[in-house]
Formats: C-alpha cells, structure tokens, sequence
C-alpha cells in the first residue's frame, strides 16, 4: 500500500472523527485529519534536524525540526507518536513521546490538521528512512534558531516550532490539551 492509500480519519474543528478518506484524497481536497509532530533530542540535547525527501507527498525537499506525521484511522495520537519517531529515526525501543500539547493548523488555503506535539530522548544511534529523510544531523538549539532565516522549513512544523518556543517560556499561546 503506498503512503497516498493510507486511510486517515477525518475530523472536524474540535477534533471529532466525521468520517475517513485515503490520505491522498485529504490532501487533494483539504480534508482536516490528525498529525504529529515530535521533537527528538540526543544526549547532549541537541535537536534532530532533517531535510524531507524530495517524493514526499507534503512539502518534498524542506527542513523540519520535527519527525512525525499522519494519524492513522483509528490510531491514538500516542502511538503515532511512537510508530513514527521509531520509523523516522530508524530506530525501536525509544521510550514514549511525551505529549506537550495540541494545536489545529490552519494555512488558510485548504491545509489543515490537528496536531498533536510531543518531545522525546533518542539516545540510540539514529538510521532514519531513506524514503523519508534526504539529509539529518543534531544540531545545537542555537543553530536552528540560527537556520530558520536560512532554509526552507515546513510550515507546520515552523507554526509546530513557534508554538514550542512560547509554551517552553511560559507565553503560551491558547492550545487544547
């Protein structure tokens, strides 16, 4: 089955299932599904980073400071969360992502989907999906900050990232949990 054949649920502005489509014809539609977004942080604290394949369905080619992805039907945001950062880190036995918080991304032009952000400690030695990832690293926290001016990032994960930075400091925006 290829990733356009994956069936998602499809949810409503408050997050209830309405119904379920192939992952393809969300896209192609704008349909309102479920995401996850988890940040991953090595030993010395550094970010994984990486730019996305250029096959990739959503924003083929960009940085993210994320893993993650859909939700399956069906599928809990928790073990999406763990089912993708294994798959993307290339990894198995993280422990699990913790849950920081949620958030409905909206670009305004027919892209949206819950997201549900998570934040977990990879000390294990990382062999990310080839199909999935073109280029990774850790980076220090510093450099990131330094390359969001530089590189073209994804726009969910930069909006994901935003929304970290403020609830890591206390200024919140309004989120549900």
């Amino acid at each position: 089955m290829s990733a356009a054949d994956e069936i998602l649920d499809i949810v409503d502005e408050n997050d209830q299932v309405i119904g379920r489509s192939p992952r393809g014809e969300a896209y192609a539609r704008g349909l309102r599904h479920r995401c996850v977004f988890i940040q991953a942080r090595d030993t010395a604290d550094r970010l994984f980073v990486h730019r996305r394949t250029p096959t990739k369905l959503v924003f083929p080619s960009l940085y993210d400071m994320f893993v993650g992805g859909v939700v399956g039907a069906g599928e809990s945001y928790d073990a999406a969360a763990l089912r993708e950062a294994e798959e993307e880190l290339g990894v198995s036995g993280l422990p699990r992502p913790e849950f920081l918080f949620k958030f409905l991304y909206d670009n305004g032009a027919g892209q949206s989907w819950w997201s549900a952000v998570y934040e977990v400690r990879c000390d294990l030695p990382v062999q990310p999906q080839t199909e999935e990832v073109a280029w990774h690293d850790f980076l220090p926290e510093a450099a990131v900050e330094r390359h969001l001016a530089e590189w073209e990032w994804v726009p969910d994960g930069l909006a994901a990232y935003e929304r970290l930075r403020a609830f890591r400091s206390g200024n919140s925006r309004p989120v549900s949990s």
